[in-house]
């Protein structure tokens, strides 16, 4: 988020945003907390009705949405590695 809203090129200009970096636009929270993705935002992460996702915050950085299946996926290699590593041992 800091690389688009602070970026600018060499020129010292205020320019778009690093390639793969979004600004979506603002959503508001409803009376149960919940809100709407952006079309746009979905499309582009591929998120669907049912998919699961995952709520983590940072209280200095904010909040990140990921979807649960890539996290769970990351996680699981990570796991691999160590055990991998610990058979080397």
């Amino acid at each position: 988020m800091d690389d688009m809203v602070n970026y600018s090129d060499d020129k010292g200009e205020i320019g778009p945003p690093p390639k793969g970096k979004h600004i979506f636009g603002t959503v508001k929270v409803g009376e149960r907390g919940q809100i709407v993705i952006p079309k746009k935002a979905r499309e582009i992460f591929s998120i669907s009705p049912g998919d699961s996702l995952l709520l983590l915050g940072d209280e200095a950085q904010g909040i990140a949405i990921v979807k649960s299946e890539g996290f769970l996926q990351f996680a699981q290699e990570i796991f691999n590695a160590q055990e991998y590593k610990g058979e080397d041992e």
